[in-house]
């Protein structure tokens, strides 16, 4: 696909101007902006849902695009079974591995015969998605994917695009899953659109790179742009195989900047507003229908620690925030708050505010002029750090886009300075710039913070430690964070198939047991001991064979005979891992 000096306006305002760009087979590249440039109207006019009001957009004879919109056309009526299976039956998308994958993650928890009409936005957005996953496609064209996703199914999304032969275009503000995916970036900006190499930590080299080039116009931004790469570099993302570009050009380019943020210096400050109680939950019981979030929990907060939670999607992380600001009563314990603890709670729904108010107005009836740890801020700056500049200051509440409205609620609940803050998704309708603002002014924040977010790379960059709801009650903490989370989610997993594996087979009847029982001592015990212990080193080499032709799968993304073989020594691997994880049930069972 080519695009020849396009060009696209909406009104008076110029989206697209003259913009000449082209798409190769199997490339993947991820689009970036500020809300509102015209990176959604780009993939509309790419995949001919608008036509260009200048130039020229020419597609390969007969390509097949699946294009993923932010909102789905499904008529109401319709269950999910029709809307995202069509014609097929049940036996011919069970039996291919490739596609049972697809439903059995995407729609997990999701009935098939429910009607559409009473699904959430996230369960319709995972059926939209669903949908374009089970069929072939020469171009996938995927807005805001993420969407409503969980860490882990977004980490599943990232492994499914990397290892399909198809070329990609999606635009999200998940710089954790551009990096994993993509392999070029698009910037779209001022009406042009500027192409870079690699992902997203490459892209931030590479914009920081041409502004230092460029004699240090906008020195703001570029600060930020810097401060970023100073994160790739030595944050958690750096621990990886990513980013992969330039040492030496990324050291020089940061060899000046600080640390993203002083943490013994925001804690110092934050035990001096909060003192030594912050939040304290004891021995907390909750229950949701027939469902058992927490079973005598106890967790604590101290001042100045910053915490990152995650789950699956229904484990309890909103309840867990509602809980901690005191919105939610438990059914037992207790959530005890230090005297001093001031505290706000950021939902995932935009507050409604007085539509024919003004922005800057309205700022300055909160409080004119915040402290942080850098020092005091104006409104007027806050309004501008967050994008509200120009006409924007003085604009109608009611008149704000979805995104601007998320901005000022958050930027109105910071101004009031909380020394304890609930943040629910605080990403969502969020560009990368303003999520950069955000982290930035986080960075010099002092105060206690709790953050709930399936975006992995905004949880690493703000807290310091993640804490996991599992399923068992309790709120488990993750030295290695969400790699050490989606690790644990893997093996429960396997361990509730292999026994699902294992009831299934077992005999049925009150005589029938699924193994007998050895006596301590008994030559059967040790047997089964040996057994146990052989069937670990299989079960690990058996992990390490799979990794390795995971890895396989994504380099050879653009090799459709290669991906085959590949895919059969992978279907042939998980076979053999599911007699040895049965084997291993059973020999357990004898020394129970």
């Amino acid at each position: 696909m080519n695009l020849e000096r396009v060009s696209k306006a909406f009104g008076v305002r110029p989206l697209l101007t003259d913009v000449s760009l082209g798409v190769g087979v199997g490339e993947r590249i991820g689009i970036v902006g500020r809300n509102g440039d015209g990176k959604s109207t780009l993939l509309r006019v790419m995949t001919g849902e608008e036509a260009p009001d200048e130039g020229r957009v020419s597609r390969q004879r007969g390509l097949l695009i699946g294009y993923l919109r932010q909102s789905d056309e499904f008529a109401d009526h319709h269950t999910v079974r029709e809307v995202v299976l069509g014609g097929r039956s049940d036996h011919e998308w069970a039996a291919d591995a490739r596609l049972r994958e697809i439903v059995e993650v995407l729609l997990a928890g999701v009935e098939l015969d429910r009607a559409v009409a009473g699904l959430s936005g996230g369960e319709r957005r995972r059926c939209s998605l669903a949908r374009l996953l089970l069929d072939q496609h020469d171009l996938i064209v995927l807005d805001e994917p993420t969407n409503h996703l969980d860490v882990e199914a977004v980490a599943w999304l990232a492994r499914h695009l990397a290892a399909r032969p198809s070329a990609l275009i999606v635009v999200t503000h998940d710089r954790w899953f551009l990096d994993e995916v993509c392999q070029r970036t698009w910037e779209v900006h001022d009406g042009v659109v500027d192409a870079y190499e690699g992902g997203y930590a490459a892209f931030v080299l590479a914009k920081a790179e041409r502004q230092r080039q460029a004699a240090a116009s906008e020195v703001r931004r570029q600060n930020l742009v810097r401060k970023e790469l100073a994160w790739l570099r030595r944050g958690a993302p750096a621990r990886t195989s990513k980013p992969k570009f330039r040492i030496d050009a990324a050291n020089a380019l940061i060899e000046d900047v600080p640390a993203p943020r002083d943490r013994l210096e925001l804690q110092r400050f934050a035990t001096q507003r909060l003192g030594k109680d912050v939040v304290d939950m004891e021995d907390v019981d909750l229950r949701r229908g027939e469902r058992m979030l927490l079973d005598h929990a106890t967790w604590r907060l101290g001042p100045g620690d910053r915490v990152g939670i995650v789950g699956v999607n229904g484990a309890g992380k909103t309840t867990v925030l509602s809980l901690l600001s005191g919105e939610l009563a438990p059914d037992h314990g207790r959530v005890r708050h230090g005297r001093t603890v001031a505290l706000q709670h950021l939902g995932q729904h935009v507050e409604v505010v007085d539509p024919e108010s003004r922005v800057l107005p309205t700022i300055e009836s909160i409080r004119r002029v915040t402290k942080t740890a850098d020092g005091d801020i104006s409104a007027t700056s806050m309004l501008e750090r967050f994008g509200f500049t120009g006409d924007k200051l003085t604009a109608r509440l009611g008149d704000l886009s979805g995104g601007e409205r998320r901005r000022f609620q958050l930027l109105r609940l910071l101004l009031t300075e909380p020394n304890v803050l609930l943040l629910d998704e605080p990403t969502n309708d969020l560009d990368i710039e303003t999520l950069n603002v955000l982290e930035d002014f986080m960075d010099g924040w002092p105060g206690t913070l709790v953050v709930v977010s399936h975006d992995r790379y905004f949880l690493e960059r703000v807290t310091d430690s993640t804490w996991a709801l599992l399923g068992d009650g309790q709120i488990a903490m993750l030295p290695r964070g969400v790699e050490e989370y989606l690790e644990r989610r893997e093996a429960a997993l396997a361990s509730e198939a292999a026994a699902a594996a294992a009831a299934a087979a077992a005999p049925t009847g009150s005589t029938g047991t699924a193994a007998a029982k050895a006596r301590a001592g008994s030559a059967e015990e040790r047997a089964a001991r040996k057994t146990l212990a052989r069937l670990d080193k299989v079960l690990a080499r058996l992990a390490e064979q799979e990794a390795g032709l995971s890895e396989q799968l994504a380099a050879h993304a653009t090799d459709p005979d290669r991906l085959a073989e590949l895919g059969r020594e992978l279907a042939a691997l998980h076979e053999e891992k599911e007699h040895a994880e049965l084997e291993w049930l059973e020999a357990a069972e004898q020394l129970e």
